[in-house]
């Protein structure tokens, strides 16, 4: 309770500060503006906005406003600025067909001190030329080669952490997981004692990205920008020796994506500054293992509630398991075979997304169902406006994997990873090692939760309550293995 006062306290004190210039300026109507209210002087309805996450329930936020404006596309003011909340399958295709065209990505400008660019441009800029980079290695031919390398991964990860354990705290877990598999293929880092070298810095770091950007000795922004500082200093040192083992043949072109870096130039034949490199890897690290590691730990969750959905995904990986030779690792046609447990992923990334929605920003006026949507306004997609609606996912709030069947939910309806060219580019990358996992872990283990009613949290990335513990109450299945 104590944390939740503080953390209210504490987006108050930024949303204020965020805000302040509206005690002096008015804004000037543009138009015909979509229906809404901006809330609270200075700090809108953020808090709401919040909140509804804080309590386990952040699309109440959203369908609240659809109920009493009767539009799928209503005004609010949140983190400090004028906002516009786009929803359902016509707002995310409107937004996605739009990207740098009428509308850009927007994140607060304070993440350039934590993700600083060596080449002295935007985290924005930043971005935009990694995707133009990344295809080639995330795409799903070019991750075929790396499937048996997060089977070993996953054995040793749940050989560690999993087995022989009366009771697991899950998310921390999954956490460790994802991050183990993102140091081993983005940059060939895999003992675990390297690896967690990294692992608290990087937790640091994440909550810094979610402080008040109070840049003083001991607040959690200043610590991030210290952890960003020294992971930074880390991977130039692994940067220079590559160099040198790629010169010496001792490293291989295609062992990772540190390897494609250093050997991908740009259009102009010009390759990157080991800082550059680091800057991008380190970007990297924090986005390869976050949602995945979320998406992981909310499978645990739904496979403990639901029984017959477990036996299904049981049977399923049991069958792939018993057609390997002793000591086979996965590969891609194993992957291919696991129709039934892709399908209960995507129904939990349905109920549970990775990635609850994201903020654009307005390079243009431009209207959108007849409003006006002024130059510089933020703009909100929400996961959840088409995820449990009704209108698109009939019986939202069941759980039924049968909806992936076949084509799937019709465009621009599921979108837990984003759409359009804003799409996340690791898709692939996160349905081979979530997969990877569910075949270990039911394999395993069959389980209970050690708090039935425990609630998902977003804050705002989701996390789960009380960090969602997991108690087995059977030993390992050796019979099956």
């Amino acid at each position: 309770m104590e944390t939740f006062y503080a953390s209210l306290l504490g987006f108050f004190i930024l949303f204020v500060t965020l805000s302040f210039h509206f005690l002096f300026y008015r804004q000037k109507t543009v138009g015909n503006l979509p229906p809404g209210r901006t809330g609270f002087p200075m700090v809108g309805e953020s808090l709401e906005f919040l909140s509804t996450g804080w309590k386990g329930h952040p699309e109440k936020f959203i369908f609240d406003r659809i109920a009493k404006y009767s539009s799928y596309v209503f005004r609010t003011s949140l983190l400090g600025s004028p906002a516009v909340v786009f929803c359902g399958a016509a707002g995310n295709k409107f937004l996605f067909s739009n990207e740098n065209k009428l509308v850009q990505a927007w994140w607060p400008s304070s993440v350039d001190k934590i993700f600083p660019s060596s080449t002295q441009t935007s985290s924005k800029e930043e971005a935009i030329r990694l995707r133009k980079m990344l295809p080639n290695f995330l795409k799903a031919e070019a991750l075929q080669r790396y499937i048996g390398i997060m089977d070993e991964i996953a054995q040793r990860h749940f050989a560690t952490d999993w087995e022989n354990k009366a009771q697991v705290v899950t998310f921390p877990l999954t956490k460790r997981y994802t991050f183990w598999l993102a140091c081993r293929l983005f940059v060939s880092v895999e003992d675990p004692k390297q690896v967690a070298k990294f692992e608290d810095p990087f937790g640091v770091l994440a909550a810094g990205l979610l402080s008040i950007p109070i840049d003083l000795p001991g607040t959690p922004f200043n610590r991030a920008i210290k952890a960003s500082n020294f992971i930074r200093t880390e991977l130039v040192a692994i940067i220079k020796q590559r160099k040198l083992d790629l010169a010496e043949g001792k490293a291989s072109p295609t062992q990772d994506i540190l390897s494609h870096m250093l050997l991908t130039s740009d259009e102009n034949g010009k390759f990157m500054h080991e800082a550059d490199i680091a800057d991008k890897i380190l970007g990297l690290l924090v986005g390869g293992h976050d949602t995945a590691s979320s998406s992981c730990a909310s499978i645990v969750k739904f496979l403990a509630e639901l029984p017959e959905v477990y036996e299904g995904v049981y049977k399923e990986q049991m069958a792939i398991a018993k057609s390997k030779a002793p000591g086979e690792l996965l590969n891609w046609d194993d992957i291919q075979k696991m129709k039934y447990s892709w399908n209960v992923a995507c129904e939990v990334m349905r109920l549970a997304p990775p990635l609850q929605g994201a903020f654009r920003e307005a390079i243009n006026d431009f209207t959108y169902n007849g409003f006006s949507i002024p130059k510089g306004w933020k703009i909100y997609w929400s996961a959840h406006s088409t995820h449990r609606n009704a209108e698109f996912f009939p019986e939202p709030l069941k759980f039924d994997p049968s909806r992936f069947e076949g084509s799937g939910p019709a465009p621009y309806t599921f979108v837990p990873f984003g759409g359009g060219p804003r799409m996340c580019p690791g898709k692939e990358y996160a349905r081979l090692e979530i997969l990877v996992f569910m075949h270990h872990l039911v394999r395993r283990f069959k389980w209970e939760k050690m708090i039935p009613n425990e609630k998902i949290i977003v804050d705002p990335c989701q996390i789960l309550k009380k960090v969602f513990q997991s108690g087995f109450t059977l030993t390992r299945l050796r019979q099956d293995i």
